[in-house]
């Protein structure tokens, strides 16, 4: 466990973070950029979220960190800055089923 302090300024940039996430369509599009580097064009064909949204998220997923941009000619290519943000997602993930399995056994359906 992290021995650092969690100061109001930490807290603030968590929180931030975590807002980034909350959005299913950024969750989706970080998903679409696992396997590899994909244009905006290849986003769309994708998730088939529009130009203009995919875009305005991957924005938001770069200003945030989670995703970089390398221009290339006409062309802007996204990867994913790192794939801790899916190990977040796993846990998140896990904690869902193992409540989802309580709730079925105490059922007992």
């Amino acid at each position: 466990m992290s021995s650092h302090a969690l100061t109001p300024d930490l807290l603030t940039l968590v929180a931030a973070r975590f807002k980034v996430l909350s959005e299913p369509a950024r969750l989706q599009l970080l998903d679409a950029l696992r396997g590899g580097e994909r244009t905006v064009t290849e986003l769309v064909e994708t998730t088939g979220f529009n130009q203009a949204n995919v875009s305005k998220h991957l924005r938001r997923l770069c200003e945030a960190g989670f995703v970089a941009r390398r221009k290339d000619g006409l062309f802007v290519h996204y990867t994913l800055a790192g794939r801790d943000v899916f190990r977040l997602c796993d846990i998140m993930c896990g904690r869902r089923e193992a409540k989802a399995t309580a709730a079925h056994s105490r059922t007992g359906m």
